[in-house]
């Protein structure tokens, strides 16, 4: 098959990395890609936003089967251009992407469903906002109820810190179109973790359970991000756990959508909180997580285009997915002051001895090549990976690895996984 993969970040690299290991696989392509996709991608230079381009680049080189892995252009409809191209496509439909381009209408799909999620309300108006954040007894939660690349989320232990995050989206812009409408949601408290189901509009396989680390610092403190390092497995989630999301939650919200607009197909992700009451949805995305993606194709393996094309046309249960037992760990290595500014265009060593390692894998997020080096181009810069007999095995190398690795500024939580421990 000739494939075309969309996107530039870690995840990207991880999904490369697994379908050029597809014996389906012949051609793959990478738009844009970056210097680790590269290693197993030809990578063309298209924004994942040129919808035109993408589709005539498809079609010159007889493209089989298009991967979406960022949001954005999923909620802006390359989904659908690929389907109406007569192509496969690993993605949803821009109707689909709205489960996580517009957080207020996946709430409403929560409640019609009878989804267990977090008691919300919807603002415009910072007044009305802020007059129910200050009449809040216990802690919420702000969102940007559009797309804000993971830090458009601001838990707030007390009610009147809301206000700051508040002023921030629907007063000073911040996040702009994404955050100028919001959601305050109650606070929840209990252990994370994110399950990630292959949907082909009429069968459900949930894949293997994960939990990320959003804060930047260690013990989940600071700001958001897009994700500072993801292990799986979780112990939280046993068979019994599994058998009550999809019951509870999976099934229905595939059935609400259905309902609202047809067929959800592609990969759809649910960011659960385990509360006193059971589980219950954070948010749900209309892709692969990053980091999550990294540590789950170290663990898958199945043929992961095997896997797609099975979703793509509608035959997921025929399929049958396996998995290392072993558990996997991502740490991500970020630039100085991410999520808030920070300087790019510093020179990257170490990677190759850290790739070296047995059961290690570094996936490039933020690089770009300057003049013949390595260098980082964005906040997340890398998702260093591995796998080991026992989570804290895993742990343990990968933070062997991260050592192997330096560039003027890198950062990285010293935590990661220590909730499995």
């Amino acid at each position: 098959m000739n494939i075309l993969l969309i996107g530039g970040g870690g995840r990207e690299h991880a999904l490369a990395w697994k379908m050029s290991q597809s014996p389906l696989c012949d051609n793959l392509w990478a738009a844009p890609g970056n210097p680790g996709v590269a290693q197993n991608a030809e990578c063309v230079d298209i924004s994942v936003d040129d919808t035109e381009a993408i589709i005539e680049f498809a079609k010159e080189n007889s493209v089989d089967l298009v991967v979406i892995g960022p949001e954005d252009p999923l909620a802006n409809g390359l989904g659908d251009a690929v389907r109406e191209a007569g192509m496969l496509c690993f993605g949803p439909s821009a109707l689909g992407a709205r489960i996580e381009s517009d957080k207020a209408y996946a709430k409403d799909l929560m409640r019609s469903a009878a989804v267990p999620t977090a008691e919300a309300r919807v603002f415009t108006g910072l007044t009305a906002a802020k007059d129910y954040v200050l009449s809040r007894e216990h802690g919420v939660v702000v969102k940007a109820a559009g797309l804000a690349k993971g830090k458009g989320v601001i838990v707030c232990p007390e009610p009147y810190q809301a206000v700051k995050p508040l002023e921030d989206m629907l007063l000073r812009n911040k996040f702009g179109e994404a955050g100028k409408t919001v959601l305050v949601e109650e606070m929840l408290i209990g252990p994370e973790a994110s399950i990630l189901a292959l949907c082909d509009g009429k069968s459900i396989y949930p894949m293997e359970a994960l939990q990320d680390h959003k804060p930047i610092g260690d013990g989940d403190t600071g700001l958001n991000t897009g994700g500072m390092g993801a292990y799986s497995p979780v112990p939280v989630v046993d068979r019994a756990a599994m058998d009550r999301i999809e019951e509870e939650i999976l099934v229905p919200i595939v059935d609400a959508m259905r309902r609202d607009f047809g067929r959800y197909e592609g990969l759809l992700y649910a960011g659960l909180m385990f509360t006193n009451a059971g589980p219950k949805v954070i948010e749900f995305n209309c892709r692969f997580g990053d980091p999550e993606c990294q540590p789950l194709m170290m663990r898958l393996k199945s043929d992961l285009v095997a896997m797609m094309v099975a979703t793509a046309e509608h035959k997921l249960a025929d399929i049958n997915i396996e998995w290392d037992p072993r558990p996997a760990v991502c740490v991500v290595m970020s630039s100085g002051g991410y999520p808030g500014d920070y300087e790019k265009g510093f020179e990257i060593t170490g990677i190759e001895e850290a790739d070296a390692m047995d059961d290690v894998k570094v996936f490039h997020a933020g690089t770009a090549m300057d003049r013949g080096k390595l260098v980082n181009s964005g906040g997340r810069v890398l998702g260093v990976t591995a796998m080991g007999e026992t989570i804290a095995q895993a742990k343990a190398l990968a933070y062997q690895a991260v050592e192997k690795i330096t560039w003027e500024g890198c950062y990285n939580r010293t935590d990661i996984a220590d909730k499995a421990l």
